[in-house]
């Protein structure tokens, strides 16, 4: 074979290669263009409104919960949570019940109860919750403490505390919870209906803090 016979043949095996490689390529590409990208996580992908979720509700003093265990009629009782936190249970004397939820201290009820009756089922409701409180406080005409009694929304509470004074400042509204989480509020967006998913319900301890 003749010298520019065999470099034509290597020129021909080079772009046969380069080829395929190009294909392989546009192949690849548009496989990745096909494939929906994967979400990214992020604080803007949350649903809206998953930081305002209304948390548990947490016993406080004053409160009567009903103790109900389960085929031990003896055992079942309402209770009343002392000024100093604390509840009298039969079998177990005092039991600290004031900064829990109701799941929370049925379950630490159980494992007690454990050492006294076989695989005891108990259950915790709150029946009375005088403890529920919320505050609204700031540029209001009359700011100050209010009881939480069932389902309360923000608007209701700045209802309860007689509305907006003449220099406040609505859009910027903040809730403040017990666990320093901040919800903020624009109220102006709520009353006209453009955001009405703001309006959360308030938990107990909540602080509304109108600016």
């Amino acid at each position: 074979m003749s010298a520019g016979a065999d470099t034509r043949v290597r020129v021909s095996k080079e772009v046969v290669f380069l080829s395929l490689g190009l294909v392989t390529f546009l192949a690849g590409s548009a496989i990745a263009q096909e494939r929906p990208a994967e979400p990214v996580p992020s604080e803007t992908n949350k649903p809206p409104g998953e930081a305002a979720k209304r948390p548990g509700y947490v016993v406080g003093p004053g409160d009567v919960l009903r103790i109900v265990v389960w085929k031990e009629p003896d055992l079942t009782q309402d209770v009343t949570v002392r000024v100093d936190g604390i509840i009298t249970v039969p079998l177990l004397g005092d039991v600290q019940a004031v900064g829990r939820e109701p799941v929370e201290l049925a379950a630490s009820l159980t494992k007690e109860f454990e050492r006294f009756i076989e695989n005891p089922r108990v259950t915790v409701a709150v029946t009375l919750a005088t403890s529920a409180r919320i505050y609204v406080v700031g540029q209001m005409v009359k700011p100050g403490e209010f009881p939480l009694s069932g389902r309360m929304t923000v608007i209701q509470a700045l209802a309860l505390a007689g509305g907006f004074k003449e220099f406040a400042k609505p859009e910027g509204i903040v809730i403040v919870r017990r666990d320093q989480t901040v919800i903020p509020v624009n109220y102006k967006r709520i009353a006209d209906g453009k955001d009405v998913a703001q309006n959360v319900l308030l938990a107990a301890g909540d602080t509304v803090v109108v600016p």
